[in-house]
């Protein structure tokens, strides 16, 4: 058996996060697929068993379950000991983008993401909203990497896999890359890690149902 197991799926920017860290680790894990789009993970066996929040992922180690992706790349920071901080101004460094991850990056990005690409509800004064709290996150990210080549320190941290999580999916974010081009030669140092893999490489894609 792994050493690690993760609950994903191939669509979750968050659990992709997860899934590169482990693999840029060259840590043993396995993908545990979720049948999301069909409702797994809203389940009362998925609440009751894995993780009563039902959400994805969840991480699984020695039989500790772990939820929260930020929570999950801290732990594995400290178990394996890389992308991790040296000294407390790393670590308020590293958490402060973390911070600002979960409260203005990924969640504006996968929310809009997931109504256009797989809701399918078009243009809508939600995604409009979505899109201009997205794109102002995305903005700020773009202007601190013109200066940095990594979010956090100067070197690859959990933080960059923190913020990274959804800058992968090409043709599936309601937002265009190619009008930030620090954060797209961010992404090119990210893919240029050795062993580096993209999430549908990582984890089990999947068909929204209907």
């Amino acid at each position: 058996m792994a050493d690690y197991q993760l609950y994903c799926f191939g669509e979750s920017g968050n659990s992709y996060k997860v899934a590169l860290m482990l693999t840029l680790c060259g840590a043993h894990w396995e993908p545990k697929p979720v049948d999301f789009f069909n409702g797994e993970s809203r389940s009362e066996t998925y609440r009751s068993e894995i993780n009563e929040m039902g959400e994805v992922p969840v991480l699984v180690d020695d039989g500790r379950k772990l939820t929260q992706s930020g929570v999950m790349l801290e732990y594995l920071a400290s178990n394996l000991g890389k992308f991790g901080w040296d000294n407390d101004d790393e670590r308020h460094d590293i958490l402060r983008w973390m911070y600002f991850d979960n409260h203005k990056f990924t969640s504006y990005n996968a929310t809009l993401r997931f109504m256009l690409t797989f809701m399918k509800t078009g243009e809508t004064p939600v995604t409009e909203f979505l899109r201009g709290r997205a794109e102002a996150a995305m903005q700020i990210v773009d202007k601190h990497l013109g200066a940095h080549d990594f979010m956090a320190l100067d070197r690859l941290s959990i933080a960059d896999f923190s913020l990274i999580g959804y800058m992968f999916y090409d043709g599936e974010l309601g937002v265009d890359l190619n009008d930030y081009p620090n954060i797209l030669a961010w992404r090119e140092r990210i893919s240029s890690q050795p062993g580096w893999k993209g999430p549908y490489d990582l984890m089990p894609r999947q068909a929204p149902a209907g």
